[in-house]
């Protein structure tokens, strides 16, 4: 896999991945786009998200909706690294076993989450989540 960044001025860089994907960061705390630590935990939520629905829909629960609220916490000194991260889904959907739901989050932070593995190991990352019955 390969990346490319590129300086577009001020502290705007363009990320290009492999795949001819692009997005602008910001290095100046996110002002005119996503900062490159805000990116990491979009990635993070993103790259959790797909394994939970997947495997949700594995498990043939009515998943509808699937929303993952991301809060962190930095360390004071520099550099300002991630010590906390913490996970809530919120799973929208009928008849949605919550022992389901349960093992596809565990499964995504433990297992499957690549985004998730790496931060481990600096990180502490921790998770819940909620059911939201939809109306009929």
């Amino acid at each position: 896999m390969k990346a490319e960044i590129k300086w577009i001025g001020d502290e705007l860089f363009m990320a290009t991945s492999e795949s001819g994907h692009t997005l602008v960061l910001d290095a100046n705390a996110g002002a005119l786009a996503p900062s490159p630590l805000e990116n990491v935990l979009l990635s993070l939520g993103a790259c959790s998200s797909v394994d939970v629905v997947s495997i949700l829909k594995k498990a043939r629960q009515e998943i509808q909706g699937c929303k993952v609220e991301i809060t962190a916490k930095r360390v004071d000194t520099v550099p300002k690294l991630f010590s906390d991260i913490h996970l809530h889904f919120i799973i929208e959907g009928n008849n949605i076993s919550e022992k389901h739901v349960e093992r596809a989050v565990s499964l995504s932070a433990d297992k499957y989450c690549s985004v998730a593995l790496m931060l481990n190991k600096s990180v502490k990352i921790t998770h819940d989540f909620e059911i939201k019955v939809l109306q009929r």
